[in-house]
């Protein structure tokens, strides 16, 4: 789709919400690039309420997504409205809000969801509904969120660089449809983008949250392994899969990271003593929290030959903006043996042993059923796409424990190699006396939709899933075709809230965040 017939379908959509009648709340509240804080203050001062929130978001889905074939959304949850009315009588009877209250959330098809079906991107999941919420998906609930829907998704979470189910396809970039929006979590990252919810849920075993909200001009964190459950979400790679948030300011990323983060008496990496702590992260966010701080170029990961020269090009510019508003670069900033530490540590295959876990220990609702009972199922009936062929063969390879594995494909304490790995990251951060490391979350921009050969450039990979550490990815500007760009910070274990901070500061400086033309305001 080239330019003039993107235009053009701005026009049509536009002529189509008047026709419709589709309209924003007639008091005013508007859910294009809306937050948290916005939208609670609209109820708050009685310009709007939750019901009316809801059903604007809903209505946004219902106008843009099929309509201009962006596929982010499967399924839109029934119970949406009815939850909102509940927290309208909840807000006019005690004038209390939980902290996430009325925010509407699309959840990534991994997360089990006791009143949608959790399917995985998956035919060999499709129908099956389990009876109980993911650890996480009941703490946002907790807090007074609505899952207002869930989004499509790599099957299985395979693939970092398209987001094509065997359920429902393939889902578009928001800002160019013309090309992907990375994945696995890419129904999530161009559904917040399209500004169809304001918190979105995905997961990261590699790059799955920080590589989708880069090409979505989002804010995507991956938090510190440990410091989230994993208890009920469908698994890649159990030893290195982190669940979290995709967002469109760093605000609204803190604010969901508090209530995400914590400890969960079924998931053991959380049993540790920062996980147990309760932590308010918006206390992190000052627009002055680069002054002084130590910021790595890890050129070492991105100046290649392959990187395209747009995106280098925006990343000279974020260290130039960093320095303005206060930091100090250390350029370049490197790794002792860096190569053969990060070539050492290539992901172990134990999908089947994790999903076999999963089935094992998943009750589904009484009307519904997995329609596999273990990984094997999938491969006799044959139940996966052809994109996904290579995975499974490379799954099903695999029959013995991820323990019982030369070497075991375990966690980083317990694995040489990612502990060596990770020793030697940090050790050259004590050394330079770094705070964090900055690199380009991809090296080039998003591919076509059907190119499975260009150079793209992930970096998100190389460090994060091995070490353990928390990374962050803040939009840093677009290249040609209005497709975005991320910037990345990496810290050490458990230091996510200076992550936080030092995002929120050239957030703040730089403003990079825009909304797609393709999805502007319904109109009365």
């Amino acid at each position: 789709m080239n330019i003039f017939q993107q235009l053009s379908l701005v026009f049509f959509l536009i002529l189509f919400c008047v026709k419709n009648s589709y309209s924003v709340d007639n008091k005013g509240f508007t859910a294009v690039e809306t937050t948290i804080a916005q939208l609670q203050q609209a109820i708050k001062n009685q310009t709007s309420d939750c019901e009316q929130i809801t059903g604007q978001f809903i209505k946004r889905i219902q106008s843009y997504d099929k309509s201009t074939h962006l596929n982010a959304i499967i399924l839109i949850n029934k119970n949406a409205l009815q939850r909102a009315k509940s927290l309208d009588q909840q807000w006019q009877k005690t004038h209390k809000m939980s902290s996430l209250h009325c925010v509407p959330v699309i959840l990534k098809d991994n997360f089990n969801t006791a009143d949608m079906p959790t399917e995985a991107g998956s035919i060999a999941l499709k129908g099956s509904q389990p009876a109980q919420d993911a650890f996480m998906v009941k703490r946002l609930r907790d807090a007074g969120a609505i899952i207002i829907a869930k989004s499509n998704m790599a099957e299985w979470a395979f693939s970092a660089y398209q987001t094509i189910s065997s359920t429902h396809g393939e889902t578009l970039n928001a800002y160019n449809l013309d090309f992907v929006p990375a994945g696995s979590s890419g129904g999530t990252a161009s559904a917040i983008a399209a500004n169809f919810g304001v918190i979105g849920m995905g997961t990261d075993t590699g790059n799955s949250i920080r590589g989708p909200a880069a090409y979505l001009s989002l804010v995507g964190l991956r938090s510190t392994l440990g410091m989230t459950s994993r208890s009920g979400i469908v698994p890649l790679l159990a030893n290195r899969d982190v669940a979290g948030s995709l967002t469109r300011t760093v605000t609204d990323a803190a604010k969901t990271f508090s209530v995400l983060a914590g400890y969960d008496k079924n998931d053991s990496i959380t049993h540790n003593e920062v996980a147990r702590l309760k932590t308010d992260y918006t206390i992190f966010l000052n627009k002055s929290a680069l002054q002084g701080v130590r910021l790595g170029v890890m050129r070492q990961i991105y100046d290649t030959e392959l990187a395209d020269f747009e995106v280098i090009d925006l990343m000279d510019q974020a260290i130039v903006d960093l320095r303005q508003a206060g930091a100090v670069i250390i350029d370049p900033f490197e790794i002792k043996n860096f190569k053969t530490l990060s070539k050492a540590t290539g992901f172990c295959s134990r999908f089947r042993y994790d999903l076999n876990q999963y089935l094992n220990h998943t009750v589904f609702s009484d009307n519904t059923s997995a329609p596999i009972k273990k990984f094997q199922d999938i491969i006799e009936q044959k139940l996966f796409s052809e994109q996904s062929a290579a995975d499974m063969k490379w799954a099903e390879a695999v029959h013995i424990a991820p323990k019982m594995m030369q070497p075991p494909c375990v966690g980083v304490q317990n694995d040489p190699r990612r502990k060596a790995f990770l020793n030697a990251v940090v050790d050259a951060m004590d050394k330079a006396n770094i705070d964090a490391i900055i690199y380009p979350s991809w090296s080039n921009p998003p591919r076509r939709v059907g190119d499975n050969n260009s150079p793209h450039g992930d970096n998100s990979p190389i460090i994060a899933p091995h070490t353990g550490q928390p990374a962050i990815t803040v939009p840093m500007g677009y290249t040609q075709g209005n497709l975005p760009a991320g910037l990345q910070f990496l810290a050490r274990p458990f230091d996510d809230g200076k992550l936080l901070a030092y995002a929120f500061a050239y957030e703040q400086y730089s403003l990079h965040r825009k909304a797609p033309v393709l999805f502007p305001q319904l109109i009365h």
